[in-house]
């Protein structure tokens, strides 16, 4: 079978990335940054505050859909609310920019896995759709697809928060293969998680590479792919399309 359509997990798959928003450099330096614009908080207040409207948000988008088993929300609407609590109307320039100081303080390592962009031009060589399906936030994967150089090689992303879907509910690939006009069976999931990737690529009727990485989910149990590359080779991915011409 020759794979015309090629579906990628980002993070873990081809971004390894490494982030702890626990540490409270974190709340400090957001807080400072709230405050410089308007909104004084203490930085653990704002650590609570933000992690309640979260969950709100979580909690108003699965009501809303109620026929989805997996939601993602906005980020950019929790920022926003943390301001408007304080009484500044910060608009979206500002909450675009806290959303991202935020990302930056609490990513301490981020690289492409080796092979990656190897992996992706020849994919991109032999004339196949290159589409990334990542749950994430659009205010932080965009910047860090444009610094990592990953944007060029795709031809269309879903990102989580965009969609209201996260995987592995199988809407959230259905969507992307309705949108697209996709053939199932000439498109392949690759990702680093058994449930999320593989699960949900298989529910939703699609066959899925699985490459396992130091940051994916322990395993437990069997699960379905055509490839299973244990030892985080993307290169042996390579090969794997290779073989398949």
């Amino acid at each position: 079978m020759r794979y015309k359509n090629v579906m990628f997990d980002l993070y873990g798959t081809l971004i390894d990335i490494r982030t702890n928003e626990d540490i409270p450099m974190l709340w400090y330096n957001l807080a400072a940054l709230y405050e410089r614009n308007g909104a004084k908080y203490l930085p653990m207040e704002l650590r609570e505050m933000y992690q309640k409207y979260e969950k709100a948000e979580r909690k108003r988008v699965k009501e809303l859909h109620p026929e989805l088993s997996y939601i993602d929300i906005d980020i950019a609407i929790v920022f926003d609310q943390l301001y408007k609590d304080k009484g500044v109307d910060a608009g979206a320039k500002l909450i675009e920019y806290t959303a991202k100081q935020f990302r930056k303080i609490s990513t301490y390592f981020l690289r492409l896995y080796p092979g990656v962009e190897e992996l992706l031009i020849y994919l991109r060589a032999t004339g196949r759709k290159v589409i990334l399906m990542s749950n994430a936030q659009s205010l932080f994967t965009m910047q860090e697809l444009d610094g990592l150089g990953l944007t060029k090689y795709l031809d269309k992303i879903y990102i989580s928060s965009d969609v209201g879907i996260s995987k592995p509910d199988p809407e959230f690939f259905n969507h992307a293969v309705s949108e697209l006009g996709l053939d199932k069976s000439e498109t392949i999931m690759v990702g680093n998680d058994y449930i999320a990737d593989m699960g949900g690529a298989y529910a939703a009727g699609l066959t899925g590479l699985y490459i396992d990485q130091e940051i994916s989910s322990k395993i437990e149990g069997d699960f379905d792919a055509v490839e299973k590359i244990m030892d985080g080779d993307v290169y042996k991915a390579i090969k794997f399309f290779k073989r398949k011409g």
